[in-house]
């Protein structure tokens, strides 16, 4: 069975913010079937698409009402099928997210779960419990959600009395389901046939180790947090010390889709996890062979712009990998995190925020994307596979002065504004800098805001421009393939401790993080450079090809030789690949 899974590069596709074809401000199924050949175009291998599945979007979306469908905000289902036909027509892969911690309240069993007695079958999908205290007034334990606020939500019932509590680790709207239930185990094997029959490649997992609670459902032992995986005094610690996080029976779960997918055969349909595990180790558990086939390195995602705590994070997921046999799934930004091009351009020695609001330090926005397209060209040059979210490869920044009024995400209204929250990464993306709102929808609607000064980012303006965020992406993801550097081994190279440096085959990476620029070797042929763009080739040599000609002199021209000295100057916040003769 093919392994592409290892090594293949997937764009993250947020159907709310791509491309609206029906003008109604909100994207589409059939927009982004019509955007499909801009990532094949690109250079990805295949899409995940964010849910799109009826729901009451109290959570954009995550928050699932039906597991079978699709909302009419984003078509139907012949668009799915459709969208799926074409991408096979253009050789990219689609994964599906799959929400199973939690379904909507307005999904069919809750209701039936509302309607009857404490004690029924129906409740017992969900995880109903007494509450504690006088007439059970308080919750049954101290869980909180991590929207803001209580994980528990008390229920009127039928005769209108104070009744039952239920568990929401997110919004009240979404109930979580009780995996030790067969019920619920067996009708999630069943969405995953009735997807996988319709040629989906596998499945993004939210919150994958989030699934099973700890029996009981005990208190809390200190802080809470979105990770699980912080102690008191703010030290990492083991992400299973939280009883609602990365519990060991979640494995059974994940061993029986496996199963499942496997049994489809070749090519290999796959799964996912979108868990936040602390250390490695406790990741790597999810990438046995018989469990999962990729999950996202979120150590390397959150660590700071630092050359010695890059080359740790990269050196323990690759460590804590290779003894179960898996790669390193690598990502820099999603839908839930500030993009990185703002992120980059934060201060790098506090926490990453959870969005950025208009009355917070700002990014500074030119260090931000310097910063991150070295470090985008840093993730595509490690083995393994890697994920992009729609719009970084146009530079996009995150939208930082979104108003109060017009956000939406459930964890900013659950805290009354103090977290942030995500809407800031959401807004939807510039295609056409003079068309309305820039080419997203054809009326001019967004669901959220686009900033003014959007229009220079748009796939119009930066399409065929020498040196552009887009360019660097196209050539990148190229040579990558060219390289096959998913496919790599990664051979650290000491060039002082403020670079990354490494070689990957025939390839020489180095990200300059220091103040003091870097020369390189002779022997280095610099293919594309992070301020630059590609670099031609021209007898073996480094010509500046479309990023602004450097000299177009003869071949023993001064010019000439001076350009390519410079191409291996590395400077700060740079990152450069180079040919390099074989070791």
């Amino acid at each position: 069975m093919t392994d592409w899974w290892r090594h293949e590069v997937i764009y993250q596709v947020y159907p709310r913010s791509f491309a609206d074809s029906d003008g109604d401000g909100i994207g589409d199924l059939p927009g982004i079937t019509s955007r499909l050949g801009y990532l094949r175009d690109l250079g990805v291998d295949g899409v995940w698409l964010s849910p799109f599945y009826p729901s009451p979007q109290a959570d954009a979306g995550y928050d699932v009402a039906d597991y079978r469908d699709v909302d009419p905000l984003f078509g139907t289902l012949a668009d799915a099928d459709a969208l799926l036909a074409r991408a096979r027509e253009l050789g990219l892969r689609v994964i599906f997210d799959l929400v199973p911690n939690h379904s909507s309240s307005a999904h069919v069993w809750f209701r039936a779960a509302l309607a009857a007695a404490p004690g029924s079958p129906e409740r017992a999908r969900y995880l109903f419990r007494d509450g504690r205290g006088v007439d059970g007034a308080e919750a049954p334990n101290n869980w909180q959600s991590v929207f803001g606020g209580p994980a528990w939500t008390r229920v009127t019932e039928s005769d209108g009395t104070p009744g039952q509590w239920y568990l929401h680790l997110f919004d009240s709207s979404q109930p979580d389901f009780d995996w030790t239930n067969p019920e619920v185990r067996a009708e999630f094997e069943s969405v995953l046939q009735f997807w996988l029959d319709r040629g989906v490649a596998g499945f993004r997992v939210d919150v994958a180790h989030g699934l099973v609670k700890a029996a009981g459902l005990p208190d809390h032992p200190g802080v809470q947090h979105v990770l699980g995986g912080i102690g008191d005094g703010g030290e990492l610690v083991p992400t299973n010390v939280s009883p609602y996080w990365d519990q060991d029976e979640v494995h059974e779960i994940y061993a029986e889709w496996r199963a499942l997918v496997d049994s489809y055969g070749d090519p290999a349909r796959i799964l996912c996890a979108e868990a936040w595990v602390w250390p490695p180790e406790r990741m790597a558990r999810y990438l046995r062979d018989d469990e999962m086939h990729q999950a996202f390195a979120f150590d390397f995602l959150q660590s700071a712009w630092d050359a010695k705590a890059l080359r740790a994070d990269i050196e323990h997921d690759m460590a804590a990998m290779a003894p179960v046999g898996a790669s390193c799934t690598w990502v820099l930004s999603n839908h839930d995190v500030v993009r990185h091009a703002s992120r980059l351009g934060l201060r790098q020695d506090q926490p990453r925020p959870h969005g950025v609001g208009p009355d917070d330090p700002q990014p500074d926005v030119a260090l931000g994307l310097r910063r991150a397209r070295a470090a985008t060209m840093l993730m595509l040059a490690l083995p393994g596979a890697a994920y992009l979210y729609q719009g970084e490869e146009l530079g996009l920044p995150e939208h930082t002065t979104l108003p109060a009024e017009v956000r939406q995400d459930p964890a900013f209204i659950r805290t009354g504004g103090e977290a942030i929250g995500r809407d800031g990464c959401r807004v939807p993306i510039p295609w056409d800098g003079d068309a309305p709102a820039y080419g997203f929808s054809p009326s001019g609607a967004t669901w959220l805001p686009q900033p003014p000064h959007w229009r220079e980012y748009a796939v119009s303006a930066q399409s065929a421009v020498g040196g552009s965020t887009l360019e660097l992406y196209r050539s990148v993801l190229r040579l990558r393939r060219e390289y096959a550097l998913g496919q790599g081994t990664l051979t650290w190279v000491d060039l002082g401790d403020d670079v990354v440096a490494f070689r990957n085959g025939d390839l020489l990476v180095v990200v300059n993080l220091g103040s003091t620029p870097v020369v390189l070797e002779d022997d280095a042929t610099v293919l594309v450079r992070s301020d630059l763009g590609e670099v031609g080739e021209s007898g073996g040599a480094g010509e500046v090809s479309e990023p602004g000609v450097v000299g177009e002199a003869g071949e023993g021209d001064v010019e000439v030789a001076d350009a390519r000295g410079q191409l291996r100057v590395v400077p700060t916040d740079t990152a450069v690949w180079a040919r390099v003769p074989s070791a």
